[in-house]
């Protein structure tokens, strides 16, 4: 394997486009030796966009489905995918031709290691960019509730209506090769985030909502979907790699991952308990679908929660296609496959969204599935493999045999239990 080299790998431009970039050219797949250029606060940064998302939005529910207890389970979570972080890094560090996900996966268990991680990667991409789908589709109906249309003589409205001029709207948006843009819209992930618990919390306070709800300890029936959804708001690990081999001090990523990890914890942990606070059981799926739609702070704070899925689509889902197109490219015209490709793709994932429209149980499903999968046992097992650990009875190897188990059954129950619930809702 030809060792390829890169002057620059400062991250100038938010994560997922730097990943875009390196898509296009076909970087990825091999070692990056790279002196990296990024700074310890821009590494934080770029952390802190790739852990918040709209799982903020979803923190509230999954609290109101597990009762005040399942708190622990979101610290649990933290505390857990924070030290699978860290074993990332020890993967890298033992072997320095390591800069991307797939590479961990292949120094592990070869090409099937690779290839496997690599499916993992896309799926997870491919379900929460339809995800942000149907959550688009359910706050534009809140706001406009009369809303239908006619479309080749089928009848459109309410939710459905919304997920398609959406798509519309964001398909000139896939076609393009240029994600720069976009790429500055998603990085105000952070900045979002906080102006939605500030807006939330000025509809409790000032709004006349109040936090009145007194909520249950602990509903037992609902642990599966607090855990799973709990697990998807910390799925950002297959790019802790590129953040890694970015920085300038590599010695301080785990001071960065540290950093990130408690703020976005802090933050999830906020709204979620305001939330609850709020509206109790009654809360839906996503916290902006109980806001008073009359009020100009509940509009704010759902178009704020509009603005990074509408942008981030299109940076995931042209991470899939050009993953794919550099494996197709030998047998199509590039411009004209490439173009066709991505229509392909957006068709199929709103067809997923319209025969599937729940976002917190397809949320959870993604959190049990490929959160856990990618986020927990990909780390463990890869780290046992390549370093050897299962090889020598210690205290590591029993924390990452207890992670592995509570992993495994995250997966099993939380996909279990989100399956019935979708079944059950067709």
């Amino acid at each position: 394997m030809e060792t390829k080299t890169e002057n620059d790998n400062s991250l100038s431009l938010p994560m997922l486009a730097d990943d875009c970039d390196k898509a296009e050219k076909g970087i990825g797949s091999d070692r990056l030796i790279s002196n990296g250029k990024t700074s310890f606060l821009k590494t934080t940064f770029h952390g802190l966009n790739a852990l918040s998302g709209v799982g903020i939005l979803s923190t509230p529910y999954a609290l109101s489905s597990g009762g005040w207890l399942s708190m622990i389970l979101l610290l649990l979570i933290a505390c857990v995918t924070f030290y699978t972080s860290l074993l990332i890094k020890r993967c890298m560090d033992f072997d320095p031709t390591i800069t991307s996900y797939p590479d961990i996966g292949d120094r592990a268990f070869g090409t099937r290691g690779r290839i496997l991680v690599s499916v993992f990667m896309n799926l997870e991409l491919y379900m929460v960019a339809t995800g942000f789908l149907i959550l688009s589709g359910d706050n534009l109906h809140n706001l406009l509730p009369d809303v239908n249309f006619e479309f080749w003589g089928l009848q459109f409205g309410g939710k459905q209506s919304f997920v398609l001029i959406v798509a519309l709207l964001i398909l000139p948006t896939v076609l393009l090769k240029n994600m720069s843009i976009l790429a500055y819209v998603s990085a105000s992930a952070v900045l979002a985030t906080l102006v939605i618990i500030g807006l939330i919390f000025w509809e409790a306070t000032y709004d006349g909502i109040g936090f009145h709800k007194s909520g249950v300890v602990v509903n037992w029936g609902g642990i599966p979907t607090s855990f799973s959804l709990y697990a998807f708001c910390y799925c950002a690990h297959p790019v802790f790699p590129t953040l890694y081999t970015s920085m300038k001090n590599q010695n301080q990523f785990s001071k960065v991952m540290l950093v990130c990890f408690v703020f976005s914890t802090v933050t999830y942990a906020s709204i979620a308990i305001m939330g609850y606070l709020m509206f109790g059981s009654d809360l839906e799926s996503q916290i902006t679908l109980n806001l008073q739609p009359e009020k100009f702070s509940s509009k704010l704070a759902i178009y704020t929660a509009l603005i990074n899925p509408i942008a981030k689509y299109a940076l995931m889902m042209t991470l899939i296609i050009n993953r794919l197109e550099e494996r197709l490219q030998s047998y199509c015209d590039k411009k004209s496959f490439s173009y066709l490709n991505r229509t392909i793709l957006m068709i199929s994932s709103v067809t997923v969204a319209l025969t599937i429209p729940f976002f917190g149980y397809l949320m959870s499903l993604v959190g049990a599935f490929l959160s856990v999968t990618t986020s927990i046992l990909v780390p463990c097992f890869c780290y046992l493999k390549i370093l050897g650990t299962h090889k020598k009875l210690g205290y590591e190897l029993v924390i990452i045999g207890f992670i592995i188990i509570m992993g495994i059954i995250v997966l099993v129950t939380g996909t279990y239990t989100s399956m019935e619930e979708i079944i059950h809702l067709m």
